[in-house]
This record gives structure tokens, C-alpha cells and sequence, in this order.
């Protein structure tokens, strides 16, 4: 019997966040950028095992319908409830968060533009 070891990713924290972000929401857009490398050398990051701290995600969802954008962020978070709250984990995330006709109108609006 052999074992193969999996590949380790090199991006876990941002591997899980698409994972959850994807199972719980299922966005018709996922993007999400690590910043992590502009903020390496803040007083906070100091000490920092991870190189995934910083993030800005955006997600376009029907989960978003009839929502406001705090009630769209607080859902954000508390998906990723852990995730901030453990040592090494995310310390900041910046959210853009969108309906389907939202980002449509957006796209239109461009277009005119």
C-alpha cells in the first residue's frame, strides 16, 4: 500500500475562504485579492506566521436580494467567524458585496459610459 502526501497549498486561508464563500453563497462572481504583501511590515503584522492576513473579496449573489450592505458584511463575516478570530488568521477583510441585477446594472452603466 503506498501513500501519496496531497500538495499542500500554498494559499490555504484564501483556498478556505472560496470554499465557504462558494458553498454558502454561490456567487455568480468570486474574486478574491491577497493584500497581504502591502501591509507585511505594519507594527501589527510584526511577528505574523502567515502571508494571508489581508484581503478584499467580491462577491455577486442572489443571497444579497433585499439586503442592505451591513446585513451583506455581517453575513461575510460570521461565514468567517473563525477564520478572523484565530491567531494567524485573517486581520482584515474588505468587502464588496453585490446582487446579480446590481452587478448587471453596474456592467450597463460602464458600457454607456
Amino acid at each position: 500500500m503506498s501513500s501519496s502526501a496531497a500538495p499542500t497549498s500554498n494559499t490555504p486561508v484564501e483556498d478556505l475562504i472560496r470554499e465557504k464563500i462558494t458553498t454558502a453563497f454561490s456567487p455568480s462572481t468570486l474574486i478574491i485579492r491577497n493584500d497581504s504583501h502591502k501591509h507585511a511590515h505594519h507594527e501589527a503584522m510584526r511577528g505574523a506566521v502567515s502571508k494571508e492576513t489581508h484581503f478584499h473579496v467580491t462577491i455577486t449573489s442572489p443571497s444579497f436580494q433585499s439586503k442592505l450592505q451591513p446585513a451583506r458584511h455581517r453575513m461575510v463575516y460570521a461565514l468567517l467567524k473563525e477564520e478572523m478570530s484565530r491567531e494567524g488568521g485573517i486581520h482584515a477583510l474588505q468587502l464588496r458585496t453585490k446582487t446579480p441585477g446590481e452587478e448587471q446594472r453596474e456592467v450597463e452603466r460602464q458600457a454607456q459610459a
